[in-house]
């Protein structure tokens, strides 16, 4: 465990108080807190709402890291083509893959949506794969070492497109079942349950043990912000075994991180299970798009030793890019755009009807584990970052969110039934920005009340609490909800 990817200046004993104080939970909700209107301090994109709320760099941002935003915004918009083509620098596609561009899966850097039923090829909906670690034939100790074992033949994810010459792994099938569930007032709200199969196998059979994982893309905002929280913030917020009794456990995901050769807390992807902006951005670069980086250097991507056609594809590596099709100069600058997408400002934060559901939110023990705020590092290298009290939402930890929600698929120490708190930072503005409302990690919720009602395990009584409430207490909450 540690912070190896911060140069961070340890905080003085004035500072330690100070933050206590700004962080601790609201207790006045007749009127906003100070900065509030701040999510990210000031990295805060303070602008009217719009299509391209979740476009502009960290505000503040000096003049030359501003332009590496925007060359690092054109990396992560760019469509890359196979190898060979005469653009050396953009070929490398593949063989297999999800999608030619980051973009792609996060429309307007905001989050993707499940598609909405056969005919419909516009979403971004993607499984990872894998199988039990104790049916693996891998070494044990490699094993150690990976989040879980891979599927024999589809490795860890299934990629439904591929370049020419080579089969693609197959299509993701999803039928929705509708699941009522009656509110306090009586009214109904119909969930969608959704059942997956991955059809057109190109291949052979899955394994019968294999385990698979339906995901869409989470939106972009203050990720930079969220790697600078400290560790031991983080860790503060632990109950693995409910000590205090409240019914909410958290706990970190321990990751391990080739790049720094040690083991970490896991703070990104749905399950916690990247410890840096930059692994979660190269093992999508490598596993989404198919392309080699000097954090996943195999020019295959996620192809397996059975996948013949797939490990004998031309390959895009490069002596002009660091015999890889994305040198570090790429990496570098995709993950500088990553680090630094601005949260924007919030909207009718001291409305009367937000501030209710601000109090709701509270009082139904939402906040127990989308913690409203913390104070960031203080850096020496990123001054965006650095020392801002931001209001992410969220804990950063794994939590149990019932069966109901269970994709059964471990990854590092996190159950099938544990995921990530998500971040909560710019969710009213998914409409706006993405061009839907569908939430959680795969799209099934329609609405921000679909999402609360599918909550299940330690939520339970949360849920049950929102479920129960009578309608112009539901509509304050929301009315919150979308303030963020």
């Amino acid at each position: 465990m540690g912070e190896p990817h911060l140069s961070n200046v340890p905080r003085s004993t004035q500072e330690t108080e100070r933050v206590a104080s700004v962080t601790a939970p609201a207790q006045d909700f007749t009127a906003p807190e100070p900065f509030e209107l701040r999510p990210a301090g000031a990295s805060t994109l303070i602008a009217p709402p719009s299509a391209k709320s979740f476009y502009s760099p960290s505000a503040g941002i000096s003049g030359e890291r501003e332009l590496e935003f925007f060359v690092g915004l054109s990396l992560f918009e760019k469509l890359w083509v196979a190898a060979p083509s005469a653009t050396v620098s953009s070929d490398g596609l593949g063989p297999l893959y999800n999608a030619r561009a980051c973009s792609i899966c996060h429309p307007g850097n905001g989050r993707g949506r499940p598609p909405e039923g056969d005919g419909d090829r516009v979403g971004s909906l993607f499984v990872r794969a894998s199988i039990p670690k104790a049916v693996s034939d891998l070494p044990r100790e490699d094993l150690a070492l990976l989040p879980n074992a891979p599927e024999p033949i589809y490795g860890f994810q299934i990629q439904d497109k591929s370049v020419p010459g080579v089969p693609a792994e197959g299509r993701l099938h999803v039928t929705y079942e509708s699941v009522p569930v009656t509110l306090g007032d009586g009214s109904v709200v119909d969930l969608r349950k959704p059942t997956y199969d991955v059809a057109a196998l190109g291949y052979a059979a899955l394994h019968p043990e294999a385990e698979l994982s339906p995901r869409i893309a989470p939106q972009m905002i203050g990720l930079g912000l969220l790697e600078a929280i400290p560790e031991a913030d983080i860790l503060a917020h632990a109950d693995p075994e409910d000590a205090d009794g409240d019914g909410i456990s958290g706990r970190p995901n321990v990751v391990w991180s080739g790049f720094y050769g040690q083991w970490m807390t896991g703070r990104f992807g749905l399950k916690a299970g990247a410890p840096t902006v930059r692994a979660m951005s190269m093992e999508a670069l490598n596993s989404d798009i198919g392309l080699s980086n000097p954090y996943r250097t195999a020019a295959t991507g996620d192809c397996t030793a059975l996948q013949t056609e797939c490990m004998a594809a031309p390959d895009g590596n490069t002596p002009a890019q660091e015999n890889l099709e994305a040198s570090t100069v790429v990496m570098d600058l995709l993950t500088h755009f990553a680090r630094n997408v601005a949260p924007p400002q919030r909207r009718n934060f001291a409305a009367p009807e937000v501030l209710k559901g601000k109090a709701l939110f509270y009082n139904a023990g939402c906040a127990d584990c989308h913690m409203p705020k913390f104070v960031t590092h203080r850096l020496e290298d990123r001054p965006e970052q650095s020392f801002q009290l931001i209001w992410p939402y969220s804990d950063l930890l794994l939590h149990d969110m019932g069966e109901g929600l269970a994709d059964n698929r471990p990854e590092w120490q996190a159950t099938g039934r544990e995921w990530r708190t998500a971040p909560l930072w710019g969710i009213g503005l998914t409409a706006e920005v993405s061009g839907h409302t569908n939430f959680l990690h795969d799209g099934r919720a329609r609405s921000l009340l679909e999402a609360i009602l599918w909550h299940g395990g330690e939520a339970e009584n949360a849920r049950e609490t929102v479920r129960m409430m009578d309608k112009s207490e539901r509509e304050a909450l929301i009315a919150f909800l979308e303030s963020l």
